[in-house]
């Protein structure tokens, strides 16, 4: 694996954490805000861990969210899942990017459950990645592998699985980003904009303020993303690694 992927996916991992840092109730709600209590604007991420615009979203994008009051009006969720299936005969999930890419899926969704239990798939490669990045952040290591070894990782990642199949419309690519349940589709880099579009009191948050709020298409061209399979495709991936021919 390359230095600059292993950087990115360091990084990827090391925002999990972050978020999971920061989803305490006590951090959402400044002073000035607190007895405010506007509703807050739900935004969600349907990703995979291994998409290189994913991972570009996350580490360069997303991550505003922290460095702003915009934490402040959101409520954030991240489903590692994406264009990866579920071949139900012989109960086989097929990863977009490989084996790798499920395997870490399966961590971030052992993260963002702050710490239970899963799935047993095992890449040397990618543990280091977490293991080193936990290590840096100070967390439990053994939260996480325990998580992903029992079995739980996996039960996690089917839920998450059943959530993006049952998305309305169907997401088309990765990332797929949704503001109050409505996909922002190639427009997802232009989040804030539409966060701030959607909350009410925009006038209070900072970011909103300083960012301009007129979406235009001259303005943001189209951004890259990770189209999901056709059935045929996965299919024949699947009848090649089981031996066929």
């Amino acid at each position: 694996m390359s230095f600059s992927k292993l950087l990115s996916l360091l990084l990827l991992v090391n925002f999990i954490f972050i978020y999971q840092s920061h989803s305490s109730p006590d951090n959402n709600v400044t002073k000035a805000q607190s007895h405010i209590k506007p509703k807050k604007v739900h935004l969600s991420l349907y990703y995979e861990s291994l998409c290189p615009y994913c991972r570009s979203f996350i580490v360069s994008q997303l991550v505003k969210v922290f460095n702003t009051d915009l934490l402040n009006i959101i409520n954030l969720r991240l489903v590692p899942w994406g264009n990866a299936q579920y071949v139900k005969p012989n109960k086989t999930i097929i990863c977009q990017h490989g084996e790798d890419e499920c395997y870490l899926n399966t961590i971030h969704a052992c993260a963002i459950s702050i710490w239970p239990d899963p799935d047993n798939q095992h890449s040397e490669g990618m543990e280091a990645v977490w293991k080193a990045c936990s290590a840096r952040s100070g967390m439990d290591q053994k939260l996480i592998k325990d998580c992903y070894d029992s079995g739980y990782g996996r039960k996690l990642l089917l839920q998450y699985a059943t959530e993006t199949d049952h998305l309305y419309p169907k997401h088309l690519y990765v990332p797929w980003v949704t503001v109050n349940n409505q996909p922002l589709y190639d427009k997802y880099e232009d989040f804030i904009t539409y966060v701030c579009n959607a909350y009410k009191d925009k006038d209070l948050v900072r970011a909103c303020l300083s960012n301009s709020l007129k979406v235009t298409e001259e303005k943001f061209s189209r951004s890259p993303v990770c189209y999901v399979e056709i059935r045929s495709q996965i299919q024949q991936r699947l009848h090649c690694c089981s031996g066929g021919t």
